[in-house]
């Protein structure tokens, strides 16, 4: 047809003999073959049109096969992420969250994180309160990931300070994951799994298991109040002490409390040397309320150096027995049974490496004296005593305790304690502290009180609860 218009005749034969009656007929036929052609125009463009688009769909079948798989994996990305972003909402100080690349990247940072610190072990234990300890061969542990460590295996015991006694505490009895009689074999070392919610609880990757910088003693800065018994003036190759182990009420996961023994050389910039052991409870670095024993070093005044226990490499680890981190029990309870645990950190004279023990003559391991710069010779100032961080939460004063979370003046039962107060002399001797002096930088807070007798040498009592009338 073309879309030429033809006039038909009048149908069946019929001839017109009138005008007006065969100008009727042939408007009519008109009309209806006009109404055809339309109809028929209108699906040849509709043919047209849809093959032209079903066409275009052929041509760029692969780019929007491309693109909706694009989208559904934005989509499950940001379905799968939206748990993470509650999570790590709820978690960072910041509250922020983080955008669905972001969080992908920061899991993928975490997991290669957790792959360097977590070694394959020989023993799996899993502890009744939640903890997974692996059993990792001794010259495995992230300690020998250091470039001066590596291939290299543990040291053999050092010769021990002269007067130091051998009664104390079996370590078998204060750790939870080691109460139903579980043990890792000789030749390896019992290290606790890090999760990777432990590392989100953390503000990074990269501030994992590591403190932030603070450390001053002459001001409270950045929210960290001490009280501590300390020495200075002298050259002083280690110390030890008992100290009277408590749970103490931490207000938020971002504050901790710990009581602890610094040994410390350098000045108070940025070249602070600090070597660490004590008990701590950490919300943010542990996810619970425990008690827990930790180590701790730095060379930089906690900036870019060390980490607590085996979070990194530093610390090298010879016991089997006692896992750093791992929680422990029993505790002190308030007018009743009292708990602590004796600790000693001194500088091997032949070697120079800094060791900690444990309780009755328990070696824990120790920390090469190549980690620092101050420390390779002695130390210039000894501290033992409490420290919490205060987040002046609400625009307040925290409620988080020190010690038993009750001053000094209340004494045994009710105070916390550090007793048998030493140091380690020039000459390897464990003798008592001398002029040990006390400090707290917040005693409407947290106070300490020192003191001496026959029975406990030098001791103090500290500690407090914080937030109360007389706290600011």
């Amino acid at each position: 047809m073309g879309g030429e218009f033809v006039l038909s005749k009048p149908r069946n034969g019929i001839k017109c003999r009138r005008f007006d009656r065969c100008n009727t007929m042939r408007q009519t036929e008109t009309e209806l073959f006009s109404e055809e052609t339309r109809e028929r125009r209108r699906g040849r463009r509709r043919r047209i049109n849809g093959s032209f688009f079903l066409d275009m769909i052929i041509f760029f079948r692969p780019c929007f096969s491309n693109f909706l798989f694009l989208s559904l994996f934005i989509l499950s990305s940001s379905s799968s992420s939206s748990v993470l972003s509650t999570e790590t909402e709820n978690l960072s100080p910041r509250n922020q969250t983080l955008r669905p690349l972001e969080e992908l990247n920061k899991l993928k940072a975490i997991n290669q994180h957790l792959r360097k610190i977590n070694k394959p072990s020989v023993k799996t234990i899993h502890s009744s309160d939640g903890d997974i300890i692996d059993c990792v061969l001794s010259h495995q542990q992230p300690a020998f990931d250091h470039p001066r460590l590596r291939g290299q295996k543990p040291l053999d015991p050092p010769e021990r300070p002269s007067g130091h006694n051998t009664r104390g505490l079996r370590p078998k009895s204060f750790q939870l994951w080691r109460m139903e009689g579980e043990t890792c074999p000789e030749g390896t070392v019992p290290i606790r799994r890090t999760k990777q919610e432990d590392i989100l609880r953390a503000n990074s990757v990269s501030a994992f298991g590591k403190k932030l910088r603070h450390f001053r003693r002459d001001t409270s800065s950045n929210g960290h109040e001490h009280a501590v018994g300390y020495v200075s003036g002298e050259k002083y190759f280690g110390a030890k002490a008992s100290i009277n182990v408590w749970a103490p009420q931490v207000q938020n996961q971002y504050e901790f409390s710990l009581s602890q023994i610094w040994i410390i050389s350098g000045s108070f910039g940025n070249d602070l040397n600090t070597i660490e052991a004590g008990w701590q409870v950490s919300p943010e670095l542990y996810g619970d309320n425990y008690p827990r024993f930790f180590t701790y070093w730095t060379n930089d005044a906690y900036q870019a150096t060390g980490c607590y226990n085996l979070l990194c490499s530093g610390f090298v680890q010879t016991n089997s027995q006692i896992a750093i981190g791992a929680a422990i029990s029993p505790s002190s309870s308030f007018k009743g049974g009292q708990f602590d645990i004796t600790l000693l950190i001194w500088k091997d004279p032949k070697h120079g490496n800094w060791w900690l023990e444990f309780g009755s003559g328990i070696l824990v391991g120790y920390w090469p004296s190549f980690l620092f710069t101050h420390l390779r010779e002695h130390a210039s100032m000894v501290q033992y005593g409490g420290e919490v961080v205060n987040s002046s939460p609400f625009g307040a004063h925290t409620s988080t305790q020190m010690g038993s979370g009750h001053f000094a003046d209340e004494g045994f039962t009710k105070a916390s304690y550090f007793r048998n107060i030493q140091v380690v002399d020039w000459d390897n001797n464990l003798v008592p502290s001398p002029n040990l002096r006390v400090l707290a930088d917040h005693p409407n807070c947290y106070d300490i009180q020192g003191g001496s007798n026959k029975a406990w040498g030098s001791y103090f009592y500290y500690g407090g609860p914080g937030k109360n009338p007389k706290c600011p």
